[in-house]
């Protein structure tokens, strides 16, 4: 039940920032299916093991939490940074696990999941603001880097003659 209601709030977190959310909202929508279709081949696999360290999981918590720190790099948005953060607490997990083989495989998993239950609502909320911004503004800046060259200062384009 618990993964039916999670599911469902995440999917409309997706959706959502799909559809209404700016660069960095659909940004984050593409960093969790890339998790979600990574879980789901994982436990296809059925290599998935929380006796011992998880490897698969291991790599998956990885890429989340560096992809997510990356978007919190480049995105005009403060949302990305609780969201990196949501995104490498399960590596102190894997952590844990590489520490102490003892540790229960019901906390082990608990320690890599629970913070995933606080992202959907991250995205959500991060969307509807997105869409005060544009209401309010008119418009809302995605990215602290821009992609488009910028033009030269006038003074270095054309020298003075003295």
């Amino acid at each position: 039940m618990r993964i039916a209601i999670f599911a469902t709030i995440l999917l409309i977190a997706l959706v959502y920032a799909a559809w209404k959310g700016g660069g960095p909202e659909r940004a984050m929508v593409g960093i969790a299916v890339t998790i979600v279709v990574w879980d789901r081949l994982l436990v296809a696999s059925g290599l998935v093991s929380y006796h011992a360290l998880d490897i698969g999981y291991l790599a998956q918590d990885a890429f989340g939490a560096l992809s997510t720190l990356a978007l919190a790099m480049v995105a005009y948005r403060f949302w990305t940074l609780p969201a990196a953060i949501l995104h490498t607490l399960p590596l102190l997990a894997h952590l844990s696990r590489a520490v102490d083989l003892s540790i229960s495989p019901v906390v082990y998993l608990t320690m890599q999941v629970a913070s995933s239950w606080l992202v959907p609502p991250l995205l959500i909320l991060a969307t509807w603001h997105h869409q005060r911004r544009l209401k309010q503004f008119g418009s809302d800046p995605s990215w602290h880097i821009s992609w488009k060259s910028q033009p030269r200062d006038a003074a270095q384009q054309s020298p003075t003659l003295s």
